[in-house]
């Protein structure tokens, strides 16, 4: 290592008390991260674009310092669903500083990457406090039993109202509404669903009506007047 001369003539001032790292959270314990190797947590977070088009979730599942489980969730642009998928297969096996100096293609994903990063290494995750973390799988079951996101996508205007267009529970096929035309209820399929009987073995048909459901005050006892399908009326 090399020092200027200023510094070569400098005395010695010798440290007083020894200040260690501030100790975070992590998996149930009090840990003073001082490598990479310290590190351990299973958390979310969300990046974004440039020009803010698409957005991001990311879920890491870290142990010491490696990302042994990872989920990747985007929405809004056509692209980023290629990224994703390149992304799950290139994070798991790095470290979360080699996450850092990848190029994970999107923007939104290496943002997403960026929010983690903090949030893991300051300590600020979901595992922080339970002994010994989440379990590797923790990403799939947060997507619940037919794997697929929890995705809402709701349309509106001043002149028209709102569209349920999609909800956690699936695809929303029409909207209930009361005799004042106020929502009330809606009907959905789940395609996850419906995908699964029939790869069972149900044809098409019965494998939609099997997938259909509906919530809220969607039949005429309930007081449904009018039905709309909201993609359409």
């Amino acid at each position: 290592m090399n020092y200027s001369r200023e510094v070569e003539n400098m005395c010695v001032v010798n440290k007083g008390p020894k200040h260690g790292p501030a100790p975070i959270p992590e998996e149930g314990k009090w840990i003073g991260a001082k490598e990479i190797s310290d590190i351990s947590a299973y958390t979310h977070g969300v990046g974004w674009c440039a020009p803010q088009q698409g957005a991001c979730k990311l879920s890491l599942n870290v142990k010491n310092g490696i990302i042994e489980e990872a989920l990747v969730e985007t929405i809004g642009c056509s692209g980023m669903t290629h990224s994703a998928a390149m992304a799950a297969e290139i994070l798991p096996g790095k470290t979360v500083l080699e996450m850092l100096n990848t190029d994970l293609v999107c923007d939104a994903i290496n943002t997403a990457a960026r929010e983690l990063f903090l949030q893991i290494v300051y300590g600020r995750s979901q595992s922080a406090f339970s002994d010994d973390g989440l379990v590797i799988g923790a990403g799939m079951e947060d997507l619940g039993k037919g794997y697929r996101s929890m995705v809402g996508t709701m349309y509106g205007t001043k002149a028209k109202g709102v569209r349920y267009l999609e909800m956690t529970e699936g695809y929303c096929t029409r909207m209930a509404l009361d005799e004042d035309d106020q929502v009330i209820g809606y009907e959905f399929v789940s395609l996850g669903k419906m995908t699964d009987f029939i790869k069972k073995g149900d044809d098409p048909n019965t494998a939609y009506e099997k997938s259909i459901g509906h919530y809220g005050r969607f039949n005429p006892e309930d007081g449904a007047v009018k039905y709309i399908d909201p993609r359409k009326d």
